[in-house]
């Protein structure tokens, strides 16, 4: 008789409880995602209420008993005494190095009551921004109010229209005339003539090298529209029309040789095409509509740096104390529902607050290693990690990083996100260590300094960056380049 073997195995597992996760949640959120989680949590949950002005103090002391109360007395649900704090029972699983619960705010004097302590705007009439937001026109409205000005036959003016809405955001007709227009949209279909007349009209209306089919014709177009007279105007249509490809790899003795034309006379012409713009069409492009909303605000104080929070742009909510009283005193038996959403009022409530906490906290340690940077800029900016943070703060390297993703500083250097100011570690000949951000900022210091006629090849730099005492390769420097947009030195050479 085959025996059974039964075998026992223990696993040891941490999860989340539903505070921790909303926590995880929030904290990993941009300052827009975070908005619209608020305001979303104000418009479903009846026990949360939006706060327009700043209340007294003593309001938000009451705050604190009511929901100090209904802990006590009114939730049902068979929570632990952990579960008052926010640690529970386990729901999701999630490996236990990854989460970090920060300790309490340092003032054991005073409880959190849900009041943010800023003031924010009330949406009245005085703040519309239908009231002063000015309507820009795009490319093919003001093409097509230009064309209004045009006595057109029908006809005419339809083909000319289809021309204007046939460009791309950069002023290009990258479609063939022909497929403009579908099957049936004239009678009789319009010859290529037509077409070609149409697009002349198009390319002569108010913005020069607009309607063109590549570059040379864009740069042509904006070359004929200059007076007759202009110095180097001439030389320059040659050029376009037959060494643009010679002028982009910058072979200007080629040049020379092709154009048979004195240094002085090829030196102006291609300043002159370098003054001209080879994507026309962006000048009428919208602006973008994408704003970054910082998590927090620098300025220097007192010969100190300072970190506040910017929760003015934010939605401010607390527990509608009425609602709770009102659900406190109630002895219905189908209060389980409303127990929940009390519970989770109670926890966006104190995970906003912890939200803050983090971010602020993260942001004073990065402040107090970034000193140099605020003095003196980016070529000061030293080498950081995740982990430094963490070890200072106590908390797990992740919590570090979720507090600095899509985290943003505003600073009197301008608008920073928080992981700009992490930056790994280079060494120095003398056994010191400088940040990569540091060694770019220094390569652009040498690029922007350099002579235009000789500018500094990638060993070049190197080497100047050796004499500083920062040991880069060859390769690291290319890189570099490339992410400070700097194209190569032969690229960078003027004539």
């Amino acid at each position: 008789m085959a025996q059974a073997t039964y075998e026992l195995r223990a696993r040891q597992q941490t999860s989340l409880t539903p505070r921790l996760q909303q926590s995880v949640k929030l904290l990993q959120m941009s300052a827009l995602e975070f908005t619209h989680e608020i305001e979303q949590a104000l418009a479903t949950n009846p026990f949360l209420e939006e706060v327009e002005d700043d209340g007294p103090p003593q309001a938000d002391a009451q705050a604190v008993q009511t929901t100090q109360a209904i802990g006590a007395d009114a939730l049902t649900s068979p929570a632990t005494p952990a579960d008052a704090d926010g640690i529970a029972a386990a729901t999701t699983e999630v490996p236990a190095e990854t989460v970090t619960e920060l300790p309490e705010l340092p003032d054991p004097q005073t409880e959190y009551s849900g009041d943010y302590p800023a003031a924010r705007g009330t949406g009245d009439g005085e703040t519309d921004v239908g009231q002063w937001a000015r309507s820009v026109l795009d490319l093919r409205d003001h093409l097509s109010n230009e064309l209004c000005s045009y006595r057109l036959a029908e006809r005419d003016r339809l083909l000319a229209a289809y021309v204007i809405e046939g460009l791309d955001e950069d002023g290009y007709l990258r479609t063939d005339l022909e497929e403009l227009a579908g099957e049936g949209a004239f009678n009789p279909p319009p010859e290529r003539e037509e077409w070609e007349v149409a697009l002349k009209l198009v390319q002569q209306l108010d913005v020069p090298g607009i309607a063109a089919r590549n570059l040379a014709e864009c740069l042509t177009l904006q070359l004929q529209a200059l007076p007759a007279g202009t110095d180097g105007r001439e030389l320059a249509l040659y050029i376009v029309a037959n060494e643009l490809e010679r002028l982009g790899k910058h072979d200007f003795s080629g040049l020379g040789r092709s154009c048979q034309c004195s240094d002085d006379d090829l030196r102006g012409a291609c300043a002159l095409i370098r003054s001209l713009d080879p994507r026309p069409g962006l000048r009428y492009a919208k602006p973008d509509s994408n704003y970054i909303v910082p998590d927090v605000m620098v300025h220097k104080f007192n010969g100190q740096w300072i970190v506040t929070p910017n929760r003015a742009s934010m939605p401010r909510a607390r527990l509608h104390r009425a609602y709770a009283d009102l659900f406190r005193s109630a002895r219905y038996s189908d209060r389980s529902p409303m127990a929940q959403e009390l519970q989770e009022a109670r926890w966006l409530i104190r995970n906003v607050e912890q939200r803050y906490s983090t971010i602020q906290r993260v942001a004073e340690a990065i402040v107090l290693r970034q000193q140099t940077f605020f003095e003196y800029g980016e070529i000061a900016l030293r080498p950081l990690m995740l982990r430094e943070i963490a070890d200072e703060l106590e908390i797990h390297e992740s919590t570090v990083s979720r507090a600095t993703s899509n985290k943003y500083m505003a600073t009197p250097r301008g608008i920073f996100e928080f992981k700009h100011f992490f930056s790994r570690e280079l060494y120095t000949d003398t056994g010191g260590s400088c940040s990569a951000a540091a060694v770019r900022a220094l390569i652009k210091e040498m690029i922007d300094g350099e002579d235009g006629n000789s500018p500094l090849s990638d060993v070049d730099l190197a080497q100047k960056l050796g004499e500083q005492g920062v040991m880069v390769a060859r390769r690291t420097v290319s890189k570099y380049r490339g992410q400070l947009k700097y194209p190569p030195a032969e690229m960078r050479r003027q004539y």
